[in-house]
């Protein structure tokens, strides 16, 4: 990747405190102009609701709805048409997604920590649920079964998809397949930050939901960041992110259509990689320079990589995974010769590929795992979609009269020492018992 095609490049020990900090602070929420505009519109959303999202069409989308929600019949009729091959397609991810996250549910648990007492906790899942499916540049009918398949393994009541219009109105036709064949109970054509408004406060004809799931631009990331005070989110997913750390041993051509498959996806999109050793960088980048000449994509990629993307070499693998750490990237490949022991070093990722052939593509596909990822850095904190996005834990406890009475005394003296006399009466009670 010669100087020119990547906005970083030379060894990861040189850059300057100002470039890493540059290279590794990725979130959108930091651009006061996304910030303000999806504020005004989840605003506008909020006071005028349905009103505001037919605007918003008009405005933003170019086209004037009749409806917001798309008939079940328009569902089946796109499910219908599809494509052979890419229903197979989609049914083949469906259901390694349902196995994959029917292994993970959540499980009730109990533990008595004394004699007595009686602590527990179970997974119950939530009643509606709503799923954001980008559209725009390009549709994600995969995204909706990232989305649904686990919240139906889960046991959610009642799923919501929001996806923006085409010209004819009406959601992309892979998206409504998609929505159908994944079990949605509900689609409204509404996209952007209009549309997270909408499930988190409610309008007329989209009613409110408990949690918001599903990736998006930076308007969509940044109005689920904004109504996380009034909804559930799961994370703010915003543009695709890739971190390769390859070793000698790596192939680069493999390397270099990793680095583009995901710098395809948007001019926003983070494509980076950290060889070990010069010779190794030196490899990489020739192979993006070859492959980038003839991808159909090749503007949005060259748009990618010479705003966000980075070809850095390290002294050692040990410095390349301590950079990954801080980068935090939402997808992390390691192509080195023993990728499952790098694993066990590896923190802050939302999911790693172990070696070459674990192609991203994959994952965002049809391993089973999630795509839905943290991106910005955020996967030091959050982790990737899962079952468990879509419950909340009801814990209870139960304590006997013989452990009410052993316990009295001393949560009688923890109360007294803060300044709760009617706490302490409340359980000195049970000590006279």
């Amino acid at each position: 990747m010669s100087a020119s095609a990547c906005r970083w490049t030379g060894p990861l020990a040189a850059l300057t405190p100002a470039d890493r900090e540059a290279l590794c602070e990725r979130t959108t929420s930091r651009d006061q102009a996304v910030r303000e505009a999806t504020r005004s519109i989840l605003q506008r959303v909020a006071r005028e609701g349905d009103t505001a999202l037919l605007d918003l069409a008009r405005e933003l989308d170019g086209v004037t709805l009749a409806s917001l929600e798309v008939p079940r019949e328009r569902r089946r009729q796109a499910l219908a048409a599809l494509d052979r091959s890419l229903r197979a397609a989609m049914e083949r991810t469906a259901a390694n997604l349902a196995q994959v996250h029917r292994a993970f549910l959540p499980a009730a648990e109990e533990v008595s920590p004394e004699p007595g007492i009686r602590v527990g906790r179970r997974p119950d899942p939530l009643a509606r649920v709503g799923v954001y499916a980008p559209g725009g540049r390009a549709t994600y009918p995969s995204s909706v079964l990232m989305a649904v398949v686990p919240a139906r393994v889960a046991g959610v009541a009642e799923i919501l998809v929001c996806s923006p219009p085409g010209r004819d109105g009406l959601p992309s036709p892979a998206v409504l397949a998609a929505a159908e064949l994944a079990g949605a109970d509900r689609v409204f054509a509404v996209g952007g930050a209009g549309a997270i408004a909408a499930m988190a406060y409610g309008t007329l004809s989209i009613p409110r939901v408990d949690r918001i799931v599903g990736p998006g631009n930076a308007w969509v990331a940044e109005a689920k960041l904004q109504v996380a005070g009034s909804v559930s989110i799961d994370c703010p997913a915003g543009p695709s992110e890739l971190l390769v750390v390859a070793d000698a041993a790596a192939d680069p051509a493999g390397a270099a259509r990793e680095l583009i498959a995901q710098a395809e996806h948007d001019p926003m999109a983070c494509a980076v990689a950290v060889a070990v050793g010069e010779p190794a960088a030196a490899r990489i980048g020739a192979a993006v320079t070859s492959l980038l000449a003839t991808t159909p994509r090749r503007q949005v990629v060259a748009q990618a990589l010479g705003a966000r993307g980075a070809l850095l070499w390290a002294e050692s693998l040990a410095a390349a995974l301590d950079f990954a750490a801080a980068y935090a990237p939402e997808h992390l490949m390691l192509a080195v010769a023993e990728p499952e022991a790098a694993l066990a070093r590896v923190r802050n990722a939302g999911t790693v590929f172990l070696g070459a052939s674990s192609s991203v593509a994959f994952g965002d596909y049809m391993s089973g795992a999630n795509h839905v990822l943290p991106t910005g850095g955020l996967a030091r904190s959050y982790s990737g979609l899962s079952t468990l996005d879509f419950v909340r834990w009801t814990t209870w406890q139960r304590v006997s009269g013989e452990a009410a009475a052993a316990l009295a005394g001393p949560v009688g003296a923890f109360a007294d020492a803060e300044g709760l006399p009617g706490h302490a009466a409340a359980a000195r009670a049970w000590g006279a018992a």
